[in-house]
């Protein structure tokens, strides 16, 4: 199958994670048991493959987004809008023939990923000066590589959650002249695979009405196809480096998962804050409260309701994993890939704890 021209068929990556490969009753309930269990096999299992050599964080940008997709039902603040801080992984390691491999997770482009529907026509209905003071940019990709001593071409794998907002063509090149970027861009990334699920290709092939808004499919229409390397389900990549599919926020959602100094960490954008994992001890306004009343475990990130169930059994299976944090033992050590931000202009969204960071030596 294809998808915008590019082939779908599942590559032979890294090591398959048997422990997570399994296909549970129908039933989201039986299925959420499993993920409990499942998570907690897995946990002891990728404890001792090691850990990578070195793990940097690099912001991105500061953004709005909308409280009630953030914080889904539970949130009481006023404000239509928080504020998350989308920040990049630079993973380094050595494989057993003592290679050196490079992972960049959740490296965006920033500019590109402003024309993605939603934003668009959020930046649309929002007055410039009001906009401009909404959104802070940190740095960007090559910028943050170049001042950690890495070239483009030493990098081995980009990464993502999940393809939202993600416009590729200046990382890895197409095979014809675009005009909107007034070039045939060369690939910035030129010996870099994307590592993502074959289900979020197969998605985009035939986009959803609901999913229209976050994906820029049209994009993809004119990238070398060999650049993909489509995975079925959860690998091990490098010692102490796994990707494991967490499907739910989007059909193909895969997390990221780290075990570092300081233990075992998980990230995606299934959730925006550590508390979510814990909401018995947010002090957010209504979060503490909802989860009580509802009994709900997590608060989830909801912008795409693709399969909420799902999404919910995804973040029990990455609460299952990580560790408690060293800095404050009521929160995990789950670091998300768009994490909220505290700002002025969002009252009542501040968070009780964040990560910011993460950092790793070997």
């Amino acid at each position: 199958m294809t998808i915008q021209g590019i082939t779908a068929t599942a590559t032979d990556i890294g090591r398959r994670i048997d422990v997570l490969d399994f296909d549970g009753p129908g039933d989201p309930g039986s299925n959420l048991e499993l993920a409990r269990v499942r998570g907690a096999d897995f946990r002891k299992e990728f404890a001792a493959t090691g850990t990578p050599t070195q793990v940097d964080t690099c912001d991105l940008v500061s953004l709005p987004y909308p409280t009630r997709f953030g914080l889904f039902r539970a949130s009481r603040a006023v404000a239509p809008f928080l504020s998350i801080t989308n920040r990049m992984l630079v993973i380094r390691w050595n494989d057993s023939d003592g290679r050196p491999r490079v992972l960049l997770f959740e490296p965006s482009d920033v500019e590109l990923g402003r024309n993605t529907a939603y934003f668009a026509e959020l930046t649309r209905r929002t007055p410039t000066m009001i906009g401009n003071r909404m959104v802070t940019e940190h740095g960007r990709v090559v910028d943050h590589l170049a001042r950690l001593g890495i070239d483009p071409s030493e990098v081995d794998y980009l990464v993502f959650d999940h393809l939202h907002t993600q416009d590729l063509r200046r990382w890895v090149g197409t095979s014809t002249f675009q005009t909107d970027l007034g070039c045939r861009p060369p690939a910035i990334f030129p010996n870099a695979k994307v590592i993502v699920q074959r289900d979020e290709l197969l998605a985009m092939s035939n986009l959803h009405p609901l999913q229209k808004p976050w994906y820029q499919a049209e994009s993809y229409t004119d990238l070398n196809p060999n650049v993909f390397a489509p995975i079925d389900g959860s690998v091990l990549i490098g010692p102490g480096v796994a990707l494991i599919k967490t499907p739910g926020h989007v059909f193909g959602n895969q997390s990221l998962v780290l075990n570092t100094s300081t233990g075992i960490w998980a990230s995606s954008e299934n959730v925006i804050a550590a508390e979510c994992l814990t909401p018995e001890h947010s002090t957010m306004p209504g979060i503490a409260r909802w989860s009580t009343r509802w009994q709900q475990e997590v608060v989830l990130n909801a912008n795409t309701i693709e399969t909420t169930a799902h999404q919910y059994n995804s973040v029990i299976l990455e609460k299952a994993i990580v560790d408690r944090s060293q800095k404050d033992s009521r929160f995990l050590q789950f670091f998300p890939s768009s994490e909220l931000t505290p700002t002025w202009t969002a009252p009542g969204t501040k968070p009780t704890f964040s990560h910011q960071s993460i950092t790793h030596r070997a």
